[in-house]
């Protein structure tokens, strides 16, 4: 990748980072208070212990509807169902096969819960065009199709393989009837039951308020060596090197990440566009069960594909990001049960072994026959021959693993 399009993603990430930074305080100064760097901030707590605490706080009226097990239909899953702190706000719901276990019996989703920690950082859905080259970035869920954080947080309440909540009314009822009515009246205003629209988008603000205060601390110990507090251990050290070097892991290339500049918050470890890497088929899926079927991510079937703007380069249509998915942070990585946008690894050695192991020949069996040609195969490692062999040995990828668990939240210096 040239240099000046690194140096002009690291920007990017840095400005979207500032941005973000001026949200935070604006939703707080709207009621939003709390925030939290510390360790103990980062994991939700139980609603009711906090209602007589929450009073003019948005941001904690925000953790209280994330945590409310009466949301869903029938009731008895909450948000944090699929978003655990343990397993890096990511979980599915206890779900083993990849994908996320919905609010009844056998209800299982198409796609791997995503973490939820770090998502203020990510702008919504464009498509940029540098030096010749159109790629879509940002956007949340694993296809882009939300804009906004508030937005994304509603997007669980009712979909029928998650909360399962007919519509709108259903869940401001639900609101409304909870221990924690009169707080969201105190926040929104005293007649916002009234008006249902107002009321469902209100609770995804308070979630975002919540997301944005206390799930992106980053206090690991990665962002404590980064401030010189700490310093990482020699395989740790060997990792990131690896990490980063263009000829082995060459991870940093596309996770962008800034060792040097004192700041943690110039290491976002992703730069938000589309890949399709050749992910392997998850069988497991009920969807997939028809052989006909395929998950194609920005062009569906969660989405309609969204419409190119003028000023793509010469030639591209939206056929060339079918089978495409967001990539996420890689903050929180090392606890997540499992990756990917279908969850088909379960242990995070398995995907730096794949990242490794795939080269140019590589056909998925998961895109019909004329999105192949999606699949990434000029960006290191992906551009290797089959007869190069793996860009990575075990010791080497024992050592990048060991990197990215320093990524994990919660770190306490000896």
């Amino acid at each position: 990748m040239p240099k000046n399009k690194l140096a002009s993603r690291a920007g990017y990430a840095a400005r979207t980072w500032v941005a973000i930074t001026l949200l935070a305080l604006a939703l707080s100064a709207c009621g939003g208070g709390g925030g939290g760097g510390d360790a103990s901030s980062v994991v939700p707590v139980a609603p009711r212990a906090t209602i007589a605490a929450v009073a003019n706080d948005r941001v904690g009226l925000g953790q209280l509807i994330f945590n409310d097990r009466n949301l869903s239909e029938p009731r008895g899953t909450a948000c944090v169902a699929c978003h655990q702190a343990a397993q890096g706000f990511a979980g599915n719901h206890g779900s083993t096969i990849g994908v996320a276990l919905g609010s009844t019996p056998g209800a299982l989703g198409l796609r791997n819960a995503m973490t939820n920690s770090y998502m203020g950082t990510i702008p919504a859905l464009s498509f940029v065009t540098t030096d010749g080259e159109t790629e879509a970035t940002g956007g949340h869920f694993w296809d882009g199709r939300a804009d906004t954080l508030a937005l994304q947080a509603l997007g669980p309440l009712l979909n029928p393989l998650e909360m399962n909540n007919p519509n709108r009314q259903a869940v401001v009822d639900k609101i409304a009837a909870s221990s924690y009515a009169s707080l969201f009246r105190q926040e929104f205003g005293a007649a916002i039951f009234n008006d249902t629209d107002a009321a469902f988008t209100q609770i995804g603000v308070a979630i975002a308020a919540f997301e944005l205060a206390r799930l992106q601390p980053f206090s690991s110990k990665f962002d404590a060596m980064v401030r010189g507090q700490t310093t990482l251990s020699i395989p740790e050290t060997r990792g990131m090197a690896l990490f980063q070097n263009a000829g082995k892991g060459n991870c940093a290339a596309c996770h962008l990440m800034n060792a040097t500049s004192g700041r943690p918050e110039d290491s976002l470890f992703s730069e938000f566009t589309y890949y399709a890497i050749g992910v392997p088929r998850n069988t497991a899926i009920p969807r997939n069960a028809d052989p006909a079927f395929f998950d194609l991510g920005l062009c569906g079937p969660e989405r309609t594909a969204p419409v190119l703007p003028a000023d793509v380069a010469p030639g591209v249509t939206i056929e060339q990001f079918c089978g495409m998915f967001r990539m996420p942070s890689l903050r929180n990585v090392a606890q997540r049960p499992a990756f990917m946008h279908n969850g088909f690894f379960k242990d995070l050695r398995e995907v730096v072994r794949f990242y490794g192991g795939r080269n140019t020949s590589t056909v998925s069996n998961d895109l019909p026959s004329q999105y192949q040609a999606n699949v990434e195969r000029t960006k290191a490692p992906f551009n290797r021959l089959a007869s190069d062999g793996a860009a990575l040995t075990e010791a080497e990828i024992n050592d990048i693993v060991a990197f990215l668990r320093t990524l994990s939240d919660g770190f306490q210096a000896p």
